[in-house]
């Protein structure tokens, strides 16, 4: 016997969408597919199966452009002839989109991050995963004391820190620096606490829970 062509949940899934959801958005999808996508806000999240952002925003089709990586990580702009998946994408959010929004989110008990500061062996001779979140292990040197000293807020911390950096290495895109600077383009950071199901985001003062009263 074959086997089917998708896995038993998704089947499923797909077929709980198109007989409770699809019908009562199907004018959005037809306007979508006839019109094309205008979000927004492009939102950088990491590929943890727990903290997609669609469900955290309780998010529209279409309203959200997201790119999804290992630690949400934002590369420092690098114009050479490589494949770069996060700069690719982001270049299509700010230039072709025009969106105003850029927001990059982290999540409590990454396993990207912790991958940065971790002992065990790579998962493959190539250790493409050590190689992409290598340029955390800086962020170490930044922990205060009594940071370093509590596992927990170490933890939280340099994910914390990992979201401030990929904030800075946005502003090395010259064309979201110009952006930003001239106030048509907001870069936003926030962090998204799994168990508690609570966003925190980063404001001048630094990171604060976010408000649930309308």
């Amino acid at each position: 016997m074959a086997s089917a062509p998708l896995p038993d949940d998704l089947l499923a899934g797909y077929r709980r969408f198109r007989a409770e959801r699809f019908p009562v958005e199907a004018e959005r999808f037809r306007r979508l597919g006839a019109e094309g996508q205008a979000p927004r806000t492009m939102v950088v999240a990491c590929s943890d199966s727990r903290s997609g952002p669609e469900i955290v925003f309780d998010a529209s089709p279409g309203e959200l452009f997201v790119v999804r990586n290992v630690a949400a990580l934002v590369p420092v702009y690098a114009p050479d002839a490589r494949s770069h998946a996060a700069s690719a994408a982001l270049e299509y959010a700010v230039l072709a989109l025009g969106v105003s929004t850029v927001l990059v989110m982290g999540h409590g008990r990454c396993g990207g991050v912790a991958a940065a500061f971790s002992e065990a062996s790579p998962l493959s001779a190539t250790d493409f995963i050590g190689t992409w979140v290598g340029g955390l292990r800086d962020l170490e040197a930044l922990l205060a004391p009594a940071e370093a000293a509590d596992p927990d807020r170490r933890r939280t911390r340099l994910e914390h820190l990992t979201v401030e950096q990929s904030l800075a290495n946005l502003r090395t895109f010259p064309w979201v620096r110009s952006r930003a600077d001239a106030g048509t383009l907001a870069l936003r950071g926030a962090w998204f606490d799994i168990a508690l199901g609570e966003l925190h985001a980063l404001s001048p003062d630094g990171w604060e829970p976010v408000s649930i009263a309308g």
